[in-house]
């Protein structure tokens, strides 16, 4: 009987991870997805891994054949030694060699990378990005970082930091993210996007003005990405000027990007897909306004085409090498 053969993707969140199996990247055969619990440390998440990677694979019968192992994670990460380096999300992981931990229990190549990075790789790949020569990946999630593709390659820089546009300060002051008042991250990112409300909720009970979010924000003292997007869709009129002010942010971010990368393409995932164009059309106004014309015309601003899938798709793509 021929041998079958397999990739294997690791996409390792703060708040969850999530293992594949595939035979044709990027469709997936088996997927399991378990929290990640970062306060417990790294051992049970890795011992979580281990089982749900070999039940998969055993799923698959005798002559199943694991070719490589993709791991994608938060930064800071060294992709060469292959160690994760505590992740804000992942604060407990300190200097994890995730490469070695999974080449030793299954014997096939494994490969790190961050996952702004492995989006990029991913959307070029399989997704929006395929058949550009110069285009960006933002992640929009719990944080906000960039993955670059330069002349059909990913780009990493001199120690793997490249694209690290969340650490960039946008304002002198404002939210915080990326450990930074007033970063990119801050004021674009899903944790920004919750401070910016939080504020603008504690503004409006202070004036008397009533929100949608309000009820949510005074059971809790939170309020999340999510809970805007669907106060937004309910015509909230906070919530949507909490998104529209966000827009402009990310597209005073574009603009910076643009100049400085001048890319054919540029695909968002996270709040991009979930919120769509009352977020993007602020952004690409802003970004029409900011940058330099020529660059302007020259790059199409998308939301991510692999969707929700992306997570597992990057880390397969991981596993296919770069």
């Amino acid at each position: 009987m021929p041998t079958k053969h397999f990739w294997a993707g690791v996409d390792i969140g703060g708040t969850k991870t999530a293992i594949v199996l595939s035979a044709d990247p990027p469709a997936v055969l088996e997927r399991t997805e378990f929290p990640t619990l970062p306060a417990d440390g790294p051992e049970p998440a890795l011992k979580s891994i281990f089982a749900a990677l070999h039940r998969a694979l055993a799923a698959q019968g005798p002559d199943a054949a694991l070719e490589g192992i993709g791991v994608s994670c938060g930064s800071p990460l060294d992709a060469v030694a292959g160690v994760i380096q505590a992740p804000p999300n992942l604060w407990t992981w300190v200097d994890v060699p995730i490469v070695s931990i999974l080449q030793k229990e299954f014997g096939v190549p494994c490969h790190l990378e961050n996952d702004a990075n492995a989006g990029a790789v991913a959307e070029h790949r399989f997704g929006t990005g395929r058949g550009t020569d110069h285009m960006l990946f933002l992640t929009m999630g719990t944080g906000f970082g960039a993955g670059i593709i330069a002349n059909g390659k990913l780009y990493r820089g001199a120690t793997g930091m490249a694209g690290e546009i969340g650490h960039v300060r946008l304002t002198s002051s404002g939210p915080i993210g990326y450990h930074k008042a007033g970063s990119v991250e801050g004021w674009v990112s899903g944790g920004g996007l919750a401070q910016v409300a939080a504020t603008a909720l504690h503004r409006a009970q202070r004036q008397g003005r009533h929100s949608a979010l309000a009820e949510r924000f005074q059971s809790n003292g939170q309020v999340s990405a999510r809970d805007i997007a669907e106060a937004a869709r309910a015509g909230d009129p906070l919530a949507k000027r909490v998104i529209r002010s966000t827009g402009v942010r990310l597209g005073r971010t574009l603009a910076i990007l643009v100049d400085l990368f001048n890319p054919q393409r540029i695909v968002i995932g996270g709040l991009a897909m979930r919120i769509g164009e009352p977020l993007l059309a602020p952004a690409r106004a802003t970004l029409a306004r900011e940058a330099l014309p020529g660059s302007v015309a020259a790059c199409q601003v998308v939301p991510a085409q692999l969707g929700e899938s992306i997570g597992d798709a990057a880390a397969l793509a991981i596993a296919m090498g770069i």
